[in-house]
């Protein structure tokens, strides 16, 4: 790989000016999972990307799941992971090591990596401060300890921010009751983004973002308006996973969040590209016309 010349570093960062003086003091929420919070090397870059978008005076708030942990995790104790449409089926016991998976060594290791970078970052999950009110996933099937969002109390959050801190969230809410359940981190990102007033909100995922032909990353849609999205949905363009994705995405954008973005998280440095580059990467979702 050829390295940049002095000349290319400078107009890279010249490139970025406009970016950093238009995020300034503002709010961006970034869903962090996949193969990002696996691979080291994608790990590190992704906390030092947060690290600088923080040293550069934009309020960060990383909010992460841990899939792919927690099934590890249940390996190891000889239990079998279990799916029903997409979503794991949390049973009291799985429950109880998501809890211990997502808010203890998960959650802490991202903080520590944070910090060892020169950031300064503070673990919460929903639970603290009756961050995030959730009930149990209303369904004809029975998905166990899975809750939904129903509101999100951007008081803690903001106060970590207001304190100089990059507050790192993950995915447990406890209902009314104090009763614990593990929620999509995709859509918790979503609500925090709206409570929390966020200028936009970035998912990572595994692919390049939402694409015309799922079997071809070459055909990438860079950008797409809201109210274009049914009829993708329609066309079977959008279809599986990505529909809840997409859908959590209009929610927060029709809640006042100016943008959204699915990007590819296999990317190195995918969140520097995103916000400070004219290229960006990923698609875009803008508020379309009613």
């Amino acid at each position: 790989m050829t390295k940049a010349t002095t000349a290319q570093k400078a107009e890279i960062l010249s490139q970025a000016l406009p970016y950093i003086q238009k995020y300034h003091g503002k709010t961006v929420v970034i869903k962090y999972g996949g193969n990002a919070m696996i691979n080291e090397e994608l790990k590190t870059a992704v906390m030092g990307d947060i690290c600088l978008l923080s040293c550069i005076g934009i309020r960060v708030v990383l909010v992460h799941g841990g899939g792919p942990e927690l099934s590890a995790m249940l390996k190891k104790v000889g239990k079998e992971s279990k799916f029903i449409n997409g979503l794991r089926y949390t049973d009291e016991e799985t429950r109880d090591l998501a809890q211990m998976v997502f808010a203890g060594k998960l959650n802490k290791d991202l903080v520590a990596q944070i910090n060892a970078q020169g950031g300064r970052a503070m673990g919460l999950c929903g639970v603290d401060g009756n961050m995030l009110t959730v009930k149990k996933k209303e369904s004809d099937i029975d998905y166990g300890y899975v809750g939904e969002m129903t509101a999100v109390d951007p008081g803690p959050i903001n106060a970590v921010l207001d304190a100089g801190y990059i507050p790192v969230i993950t995915c447990v809410g406890a209902d009314e009751n104090g009763v614990i359940y593990n929620v999509n981190a995709d859509t918790m990102a979503c609500y925090v983004a709206t409570a929390v007033q966020a200028e936009n909100i970035i998912l990572m995922t595994d692919i390049r973002g939402l694409l015309e032909d799922k079997d071809d990353e070459n055909t990438l849609i860079t950008s797409v308006y809201t109210n274009e999205i049914p009829e993708l949905i329609e066309k079977g363009i959008v279809a599986g996973g990505m529909i809840p994705k997409l859908q959590c995405c209009v929610d927060t954008i029709n809640s006042g969040v100016a943008k959204a973005a699915i990007i590819d998280g296999r990317i190195l440095h995918a969140i520097l590209i995103e916000m400070l580059s004219n290229e960006g990467i990923g698609t875009m979702i803008y508020k379309g016309e009613d």
